[in-house]
């Protein structure tokens, strides 16, 4: 009996791929998110003026028409995800309050740093104040992260009443941490741990000699170092100072300048 050669149809059946199932269409909700979340990608990788609406429309499978159906224009767009990164940063300036307290700062340094390098380039346009996307409101969203951020240090300390001073001191130490972000990121001379260390340093000295105009503030200043460990980040600093200060040449002029003036 001859032998049946299987016929070629079941073969071709077997080998078709499977039908794709069909794409699930996103609420309005979820595709205005979606669009934000890309654009503030878009605009983390590149400057605002670099990004285009074609661009945002391609990155999220969408058509030029349907991102303006949900944002009047690139300006709106950019504003909605500065807004999202902002809530993203001033939430890593929230840190539990136990323990030592540059071990938390350390943290909180560490997350914002990771911020920083993760929106790199949205982040140096925006802070640099070059970018032809400032506006207004976007100025009024990078206020009320450092203002968040400000609170969060603040908190930190637990001043029940922080003095004019004090607010004075972490809001330049928060402006210097920008400074020496945006200066660290152009060419990174540094591994990123040394100026997490740094930052939180910069602080802790901050806050000392702010204490030798605020009373209430040097009251905790013992408490704070009483919980120091001998490698963290004050202890450092202590060891690095005390260092420096015992070098006979500025000894003796530290010892001169300490002296009370001659009458």
């Amino acid at each position: 009996m001859a032998s049946r050669t299987p016929s070629a149809a079941p073969l071709a059946e077997e080998q078709r791929p499977a039908a794709r199932a069909p794409r699930r269409r996103l609420s309005v909700d979820e595709r205005r998110e979606q669009l934000i979340a890309v654009a503030l990608q878009l605009f983390s990788d590149r400057a605002p003026e670099d990004v285009s609406i074609d661009d945002i429309a391609a990155a999220a499978g969408a058509s030029r028409p349907l991102v303006y159906h949900y944002f009047p224009g690139k300006q709106a767009l950019y504003e909605e995800a500065l807004r999202r990164a902002g809530r993203e940063l001033a939430g890593r300036f929230e840190e539990p309050g136990e323990g030592p307290l540059s071990e938390r700062l350390y943290r909180v340094m560490g997350r914002y740093l990771d911020f920083v390098q993760s929106h790199a380039a949205g982040f140096t346009a925006l802070l640099r104040g070059g970018s032809v996307a400032a506006s207004p409101d976007a100025d009024a969203v990078i206020d009320q992260v450092r203002r968040a951020a400000q609170e969060q240090i603040l908190l930190h300390l637990g001043v029940p009443a922080p003095s004019p001073t004090l607010r004075r001191t972490v809001r330049a130490w928060i402006a210097n941490a920008e400074i020496s972000s945006l200066d660290w990121l152009s060419d990174k001379p540094v591994p990123v741990e040394t100026l997490q260390l740094q930052l939180v340093q910069e602080l802790v000295a901050a806050l000392a000699l702010t204490a030798t105009r605020d009373p209430e503030l040097a009251s905790l200043l013992g408490e704070f170092f009483a919980e120091e460990r001998p490698d963290g980040p004050t202890a450092l600093l202590v060891r690095d100072l005390a260092a420096t200060f015992t070098a006979p040449a500025l000894t003796e002029a530290l010892f001169r300048l300490a002296a009370p003036p001659a009458p």
